[in-house]
């Protein structure tokens, strides 16, 4: 099937195709967000009436759910995708996503089913975490396998824009909801325990996502391109082994992971999920106003996506990608302070200025890793950090003779670790060096309002995170297209799948506290960057060296593999074709 040829309007059946396959992304983007905006009250409802030791556990087997199963749910229905097809595999996965969230809205609480509640609940999202390993991948073949050959980045990229849309929906639907019946019910408490309280809406809701994801879903016809590759009877029998047991096609998903995927994912939640951590725990903008800030950045930022991805169909995949990475890796450093300089040029000035160091044993001071929140850091040394790290305080750390109390200095006074009013005189002594305390602090940037940002303080933060958006655009928009054009059709759904869920699912998904941890481990509010630095510019040299452009290539060349008896023998898909 060969599509090049002048630029035409999209056809009817191609919006459909669009519009069926975004979908899905939607409501993995739509459940993503309700688990991270509703996490107090689903952990109030499902573990807090256990033992600190066994709530860990649950915690962290949900954290698991929803990004290091990623990866084995791109082996199992990347498998069905190249065996069966693509429209029957990602309707399984949309159903299987769809119903585990629903279900989660009628479950049963733990203090009426005790521990059979959070068992449900983990498997409900171990469920969900091996369905969304299915889902992009099947979406992208899906969607790119139909498009013109000369515009298959700018269709694929229509699935890109969808992860915001998953967003604004989700944040509509928590915030409706708490307006009509109540803060009370998405409170951390036991205030509401039947099946129709108010925090189990947003999950009931997402019946309707699902019944429109399958309907439309049921009226596709299957990707020409499995079709072609059926009816000539080139399908793999085996993709798992054909796409990772053979050296030459498991090393086009290596290098996709270090040459495309592991810098998009760092830039990708580094403008988008990290911002907005930054700007309220570093920086200490309230949370309204740093959530306006962030919306106006996306919404702003977001048209970029169908941009660079149409860009990609002239220029390439390869540029735009590796030059988002290049472009962050040069850049966040100075970004990142620049937003923090203008949000809050107090806190900004009072760092530059003030001298705080920590005085520990440096055998008592932990890497503070905690990715699931429940982690406990007990030692002198960590609660010195701490008491700094909660301030915003950039300090230095000072090694002590093994045994010493760990103790906090702030210009030429000590306060030691073991005092009974430690943290209150950390915070007092911090605001008489300089640092503002945060309720008399009137340059900190503060909006009121949905349309109470077109001033010079906190309209200069939104150019500064729509500049974060453009960089997210640009390495994510024509993503989907580079990595279908990587592979050949009787493995491309299988071998797409692991390398975009591995850099998401774990480069991506652990940066925020990976982050957080290398801050507190060296007293800076942004020496963390680092994380995100290293692999963008990273993938961008990999990327350069190793990933070939593939904007020209026909993704139905290669399919008729050779076959000697029951050997196949495997196509070199990084071959020039």
């Amino acid at each position: 099937m060969s599509n090049a040829g002048p630029a035409r309007p999209m056809t009817g059946d191609e919006k459909k195709v669009i519009f069926a396959s975004s979908l899905g992304t939607v409501f993995e983007w739509y459940d993503f967000y309700l688990y991270g905006s509703l996490a107090a009250i689903i952990g109030a409802k499902f573990f807090s009436q256990f033992p600190e030791g066994t709530r860990n556990i649950f915690a962290l087997l949900a954290f698991a759910a929803g990004f290091l199963v990623r990866p084995f749910g791109a082996l199992v229905f990347g498998r069905l995708g190249d065996l069966i097809g693509r429209k029957y595999t990602f309707l399984v996965t949309i159903t299987i996503m769809g119903l585990s969230t629903f279900v989660v809205g009628v479950l049963p609480t733990s203090d009426q089913i005790g521990v059979a509640a959070p068992i449900i609940l983990i498997s409900l999202r171990l469920l969900q975490g091996l369905a969304l390993g299915g889902e992009y991948g099947g979406a992208a073949t899906y969607v790119a396998e139909h498009a013109p050959a000369n515009r298959r980045g700018f269709y694929t990229s229509w699935i890109q824009t969808t992860a915001t849309l998953g967003l604004f929906v989700s944040l509509a639907v928590i915030i409706s909801t708490q307006s009509i019946m109540g803060a009370d019910n998405f409170a951390g408490t036991a205030k509401a325990t039947s099946s129709i309280a108010g925090w189990r809406i947003p999950f009931l809701v997402s019946i309707i996502l699902l019944a429109v994801s399958v309907w439309i879903r049921t009226k596709l016809s299957e990707s020409p391109a499995f079709l072609r590759m059926k009816a000539e009877g080139t399908h793999s029998k085996a993709p798992l082994t054909e796409a990772f047991g053979q050296w030459p096609n498991a090393k086009v998903a290596i290098i996709a992971l270090l040459g495309l995927v592991a810098g998009q994912a760092v830039v990708w939640y580094s403008g988008q999920f990290f911002a907005l951590f930054f700007l309220i725990s570093a920086v200490k903008v309230d949370a309204f106003t740093a959530n306006l800030l962030i919306a106006w950045g996306l919404l702003f930022g977001t048209g970029g996506f169908l941009i660079f991805g149409w860009l990609s169909d002239k220029t390439g995949r390869k540029p735009i990608i590796l030059g988002g990475c290049a472009i962050a890796a040069i850049s966040y450093f100075y970004v990142f302070q620049l937003m923090a300089e203008v949000a809050n040029p107090a806190l900004a000035h009072a760092q530059e200025t003030v001298q705080a160091s920590v005085i520990a044993d440096p055998a008592e001071c932990s890497f503070q890793f905690n990715p699931v929140g429940t982690a406990k850091f007990t030692t002198g040394c960590d609660k010195a950090k701490q008491s700094l790290t909660s301030n915003s305080v950039v300090y230095s750390q000072k090694d002590a003779p093994a045994g010493t109390p760990a103790s906090v200095q702030i210009g030429d006074k000590t306060f030691v670790v073991t005092s009974a009013t430690f943290a209150a005189d950390v915070t007092a002594a911090v605001i008489a060096a300089g640092y503002p305390a945060a309720t008399a602090n009137t340059s900190i940037v503060k909006v009121t309002g949905v349309f109470d940002v077109f001033r010079a303080q906190p309209f200069k933060v939104i150019l500064i995170i729509t500049f974060l958006m453009v960089l997210v655009t640009m390495v994510y928009g024509p993503m989907a297209a580079a990595l279908v054009e990587l592979f050949p059709t009787r493995i491309r759904y299988t071998s797409m799948s692991l390398p975009y869920h591995i850099g998401n699912g774990w480069f991506g998904g652990l940066l925020p506290a990976t982050v957080l941890a290398m801050n507190a481990q060296h007293g800076s509010i942004t020496y963390g960057l680092w994380y995100p630095v290293v692999i963008a510019a990273g993938t961008a040299v990999i990327g350069l060296l190793f990933v070939p452009e593939t904007k020209d290539r026909d993704i139905y060349a290669g399919d008729s593999s050779i076959h000697k008896g029951d050997h196949v023998v495997a196509l070199d898909p990084m071959a020039v074709d």
